[in-house]
């Protein structure tokens, strides 16, 4: 599965190193071509040799020590990797990464690699939740770096917590999914087109502490932006308050209420080339949202509520070029209740699901969909975990291929 794939791996220092010899050596076993670019604080914990012997290539430590003078080695490495893995990421390497500082052979590599990079931490499971670090990271996810997370367990510090790296194996299984994926033709379906998906909830205030909401857990939007992201196009992801990581390669556009939303969706939506409305927007809000915190009073109290916008039949009302697709969650009816929300909004797709269903519900890793046409076709899809139903949904409207892949 990894035969002839050119994985770079920049180590540095952590008690973890002695995993990334095992974890080179587990690649090379599965095909890989690896190379090693080692920090000099990682060579305290581990020799050199010792990468050499795992990867039957040199290891690179010093900018300056060119091995072939035809070539400038941190350009090289950075033009030769399919895929550049930093593990074990010190909080050190993190930072500088994330402030575009090159003092040193990997960090100079890394900020010359135009494959991806991935980023695997390991350290204190203090440090791992500091402020400083925590910022960093989340510049390089929105810079387009996707980080594998540090398992919990007893770690060398003493302490119990996040900040082990992750094990070798499940590294590999990573990979070997990620070359996976790209291997079928991998066809840039979306390569210069803007795709606009909605996702989560959206929250309307009662007052400062109260507000009402659903349960939307915005996996599936999520999955559908980073499907369109890995499909080429350009993503903007307008997200209601959840608890995910915003995918690689994907702008994020941060609202609480359903006003905002269609305000954020409005401001993007003459230069986007679809619209992908998976957020679980509330209908209605509270016709007064109150300065101060509503006191308990005795008996029964009761909330007047007013109409939100209906962003989607609103865009279906604007449109001109834009493909736009809905999502239909039911708990009943679930064939009428869609078609009807794809006549009534202009919609071109609707992607309908039995939310009462228990591989399709809110929060749930997996999905069952119908996807309806405008055409009047409709097709079923499978339990499938989101992430691979997201990619097969979008080959399907924007490819025309079939989901039996």
């Amino acid at each position: 599965m990894l035969k002839n794939r050119k994985i770079l791996i920049c180590v540095t220092g952590g008690i973890a190193v002695y995993k990334a010899v095992a974890l080179v050596s587990k690649l090379s076993q599965a095909g890989a071509e690896v190379k090693v670019i080692m920090s000099e604080s990682a060579t305290r914990f581990v020799n050199p040799l010792s990468f050499q012997v795992m990867s039957r290539n040199d290891v690179y430590l010093d900018t300056f020590d060119e091995k072939d003078p035809a070539v400038v080695a941190h350009i090289d490495l950075a033009d030769w990797a399919d895929l550049v893995l930093v593990a074990p990421a010190t909080a050190n390497v993190i930072g500088k990464l994330a402030n575009g500082i090159a003092d040193d052979m990997v960090t100079t590599t890394l900020l010359a690699v135009t494959a991806d990079v991935w980023i695997a931490p390991a350290m204190n499971v203090h440090m791992y939740g500091h402020p400083a670090v925590m910022r960093n990271m989340s510049r390089l996810h929105g810079d387009g770096y996707r980080f594998i997370e540090p398992s919990e367990g007893f770690l060398a510090c003493g302490y119990v917590g996040k900040g082990r790296l992750e094990e070798p194996e499940r590294i590999v299984e990573l990979i070997k999914a990620r070359f996976d994926d790209v291997q079928p033709a991998a066809p840039r379906l979306l390569e210069g087109k803007k795709v606009i998906v909605t996702a989560g909830p959206t929250r309307e205030r009662i007052d400062p502490v109260r507000y009402v909401s659903n349960f939307s857990s915005g996996k599936m939007g999520y999955a559908m932006a980073e499907a369109a992201a890995r499909l080429g196009a350009e993503t903007v992801l307008v997200t209601g308050p959840v608890e995910l990581e915003i995918p690689a390669g994907v702008r994020a556009v941060h609202v609480e209420s359903a006003r905002e939303m269609f305000e954020a969706v409005l401001a993007e939506f003459d230069t986007a080339d679809a619209v992908i409305k998976a957020a679980a927007v509330a209908d209605y809000r509270p016709k007064t949202v109150h300065s101060g915190k509503m006191k308990k009073q005795e008996g029964d109290a009761s909330i007047e509520l007013e109409r939100t916008t209906d962003i989607l039949k609103e865009l279906g009302k604007r449109k001109s070029h834009q493909c736009l697709i809905g999502f239909a969650a039911e708990t009943d009816r679930v064939e009428e209740y869609a078609k009807g929300k794809l006549e009534r909004k202009n919609l071109d797709f609707i992607i309908a699901n039995d939310v009462t269903n228990p591989q399709g519900g809110f929060g749930s890793e997996t999905n069952v969909v119908t996807l309806y046409g405008r055409d009047g076709s409709s097709e079923p899809f499978p339990a499938l975990e989101k992430k691979e139903l997201a990619e097969r949904l979008l080959s399907r409207i924007f490819g025309g291929g079939r989901n039996d892949r």
